[in-house]
């Protein structure tokens, strides 16, 4: 699945196709996907392909077109404190995003397969704690994963809010995953070819809305030995957070907060002494929509359901090279001026503390504590 909306330079100029597209219609959802990096979770090599609107897969590893996460998204209508449960959670990039909304009084778990993958989710996840400076413009609910089949999820497990699977459910196992939810909840998955929000109404009814046509791998379950017991997963606790915990949070809510006025303060003073040229995008290709996406052994197949050009084409290629002349002119008109970058004020104020160097590390929610 995938193909919906032109492929991107980088991952700002993606989500600004996602937008235009209508597949991301929330500020809550685009803050998200603007903070995490796409690319990151693409092995070294395959980088170019990460802002193109199409599903990647090498191995057990596999990210969904971008038009479906973004739909994920939105219609989980994630809001803080929420409990989300993700069912396949593979690389852990859609985990992650989920994070920086629920925020650090949410639940966050995941179920994957394969261990090769939840390792891989594992590191992408520190990678971007310790090294993202968009990390900490959030209060985040990092991710728990843990390795197993999603279908042997133990009886006695907690319920949550929110829930998405990432692979092809069959009718059969529908009703099992409706269980998990709470009354209340929302649950997106595919199935019969279609991308479902299922709301949980009452203890035993349920709304259930198509979203998109989509078409998914199906659900892998786990190989056994005939005779074999199945094992069952136990889901990681849900538990009140620790005072230390606590104060991190509330230590990292106030440097924030310090750090933020002190950007501010240093923006007026710097207004009008120097011109930073702001990123303009260069549109080359017509929009157009394919609404299904199919796996033919280990390809992916585009199928074109509908298709939308862009009107007075024509008009606009002579706008467009213009308006790429006068960018030219200008950059080279500001060759001289120097392009800052913004130092991370909040990590540099952490490690200005007269601290432990250990203490300074769990502030950053890196691993030490």
């Amino acid at each position: 699945m995938g193909g919906a909306v032109s492929a991107g330079e980088d991952n700002d100029d993606l989500i600004d196709n996602l937008k235009e597209a209508q597949y991301i219609r929330t500020e809550r959802v685009e803050q998200a996907f603007r903070a995490i990096d796409r690319g990151d979770y693409y092995l070294d090599g395959y980088r170019d392909s990460a802002y193109k609107d199409l599903a990647w897969k090498h191995g057990n590893i596999h990210l969904s077109a971008p038009c479906i996460y973004s739909e994920v998204m939105e219609a989980l209508k994630l809001q803080p404190g929420l409990s989300f449960l993700n069912l396949g959670s593979g690389t852990g990039y859609l985990s992650t995003m989920v994070g920086l909304i629920i925020g650090p009084f949410g639940v966050n778990h995941g179920v994957e397969l394969h261990k090769d993958v939840v390792e891989y989710a594992r590191d992408k996840l520190d990678s971007f704690i310790k090294t993202s400076d968009s990390f900490d413009k959030f209060e985040f609910c990092e991710p728990v994963f843990v390795v197993g089949d999603c279908l042997e999820i133990s009886t006695d497990s907690h319920q949550y809010d929110r829930i998405y699977c990432g692979a092809g459910v069959q009718k059969v196992h529908e009703y099992y995953m409706k269980v998990l939810l709470k009354v209340g909840g929302i649950l997106v998955l595919p199935i019969e070819d279609q991308l479902t929000q299922i709301t949980r109404t009452g203890q035993c009814t349920w709304d259930s809305k198509n979203i998109l046509a989509v078409s998914f791998a199906p659900l892998v379950q786990q190989s056994r030995a005939d005779g074999d017991k199945p094992d069952s997963v136990q889901l990681p606790p849900v538990t009140v957070r620790t005072l230390q915990d606590l104060c991190r949070i509330y230590i990292r809510r106030t440097l924030r907060e310090l750090a933020g006025s002190g950007e501010d303060d240093g923006q007026a003073r710097r207004a009008g002494a120097q011109r930073v040229p702001q990123k303009r995008k260069r549109r080359h290709c017509r929009r157009r929509r394919i609404n299904t996406y199919v796996f033919v052994g280990n390809q992916l197949i585009p199928q074109m359901v509908e298709s939308e050009e862009e009107h007075g084409d024509e008009e606009h290629k002579d706008g467009e090279a213009n308006a790429e002349e006068e960018e030219d002119k200008e950059e080279r008109d500001l060759g001289d001026v120097e392009i800052l970058k913004q130092a991370n004020i909040f990590r540099d104020q952490i490690m200005a503390l007269p601290l432990p160097e250990s203490l300074k590390e769990y502030l950053l929610y890196y691993r030490k504590k």
